[in-house]
């Protein structure tokens, strides 16, 4: 930090110090400053406790308790020079504890510090002022797990800084706010400057943390939703093997379809499950879209005396907007749901056996207009 000096042109530098050199301790003095002017950790924010103790079976206190203009209890931890090596762990307690706080207990707290200032001030209306509503029922106070947590110091160690930045990226609230005495002859200056996140980088960085927790909540479902499909297909496909030899040679996926081939290159009887239906289908897909087209208007042709062997109407798409096509026999279903899993898996594995039947008598017509092999006949 430079002083300038206006009759010279030219800046001064100042001295920089220590809290401790100066004869500063953490609780009377840096712990008074910002509980009288919280505003110099850049925003407006209402202390409502210091040294804050009120948590059950435990002899511990956080330095000072505050709210923020969102209703977020935010807990301020200050120490002087260093921040020392189990300061994020202390704020990640406290906070911990701080989380059950209700609306009432936040007014209680609140006015026993006020009480303790020797005024006579109501609680409930400086928390209206604050919040600038008409009436404290209104308040919503600490909800969720909304709790902030700002560590001031004059050094972080490598060890706080690393955990602080680790955490942010699960959307714990967190910020590091330097503080930094300087002298020049008989006066003295103090610098409190926020370093994590950086002011400039502070909104990119809770985006960042964002991003980075629904990336995890989706990796966690991905595993939940690949767990089921696959015990889905373990309890389908022996059932499906006791009436049709296709899906001899198929293993269990986790994807929500499996597959088996019926002797003609792209063309497989398929079986699908989503969170609102479940079919069984003809899936036309042999990596291009003409021939797919053309194999799906073949069958199309024959369209009535397809449905007739299968013995219901069947869902017809083209799917001109895509390259594959399909046919489809749709019911409702849901994987998600394991109650429901018996009898999805009867009714598809009934409306498979049909479908290979019915598509058996077909094949003969679409090995001759692509020239392929003979389809596998059922032992």
């Amino acid at each position: 930090m430079f002083r300038i000096d206006r009759t010279k042109n030219e800046i001064v530098s100042l001295n920089v110090r220590t809290f401790s050199d100066l004869g500063f301790k953490e609780r009377s003095n840096l712990q008074e400053w910002i509980a009288k002017c919280p505003e110099v950790l850049g925003e407006e924010l209402l202390i409502i406790q210091k040294e804050f103790a009120g948590f059950s079976n435990t002899n511990e206190r956080l330095d000072l308790l505050a709210l923020d203009k969102q209703g977020s209890l935010v807990i301020i931890e200050n120490k002087l020079d260093d921040a020392g090596r189990d300061v994020t762990w202390q704020a990640l307690k406290y906070a911990s504890y701080c989380a059950s706080l209700s609306r009432e207990n936040i007014r209680g707290i609140y006015q026993e510090f006020l009480s303790k200032t020797s005024t006579s001030e109501s609680a409930e209306d400086r928390l209206c002022e604050f919040f600038d509503v008409g009436e404290f029922q209104e308040l919503s106070l600490n909800k969720g797990v909304t709790q902030r947590i700002i560590l001031v110091a004059a050094h972080f160690r490598k060890e706080v800084t690393s955990t602080v930045l680790w955490l942010m990226n699960f959307n714990v609230r967190l910020q590091c706010f330097k503080t930094t005495p300087y002298t020049m002859n008989d006066e003295l200056f103090l610098t409190v400057e926020q370093i994590i996140p950086t002011r400039d980088a502070e909104e990119f960085m809770i985006g960042l943390a964002s991003k980075a927790q629904d990336e995890v909540v989706g990796a966690e479902a991905q595993i939940t939703r690949h767990t089921l499909r696959r015990e889905f297909w373990r309890q389908l496909l022996p059932e499906i093997n006791k009436r049709s030899e296709l899906y001899r040679n198929i293993t269990s996926s986790q994807q929500n379809w499996i597959s088996a081939s019926v002797g003609v290159r792209g063309i497989g009887l398929n079986f699908s499950v989503t969170g609102d239906a479940s079919r069984a289908e003809i899936y036309i897909d042999r990596g291009n879209k003409t021939e797919n087209e053309k194999v799906f208007d073949l069958l199309h042709s024959h369209k009535d005396q397809i449905e007739q062997d299968f013995g219901s109407p069947l869902v017809w798409e083209r799917l001109d907007d895509k390259r594959a096509c399909r046919i489809k026999a749709e019911m409702p279903g849901d994987i998600f749901d394991k109650t429901r899993w018996p009898q999805m898996i009867d009714t598809m594995v009934n409306a498979m056996v049909r479908l290979e039947n019915a598509f058996r008598k077909q094949l003969p017509i679409v090995r001759s207009a692509l020239s392929e092999p003979k389809y596998p006949t059922a032992t």
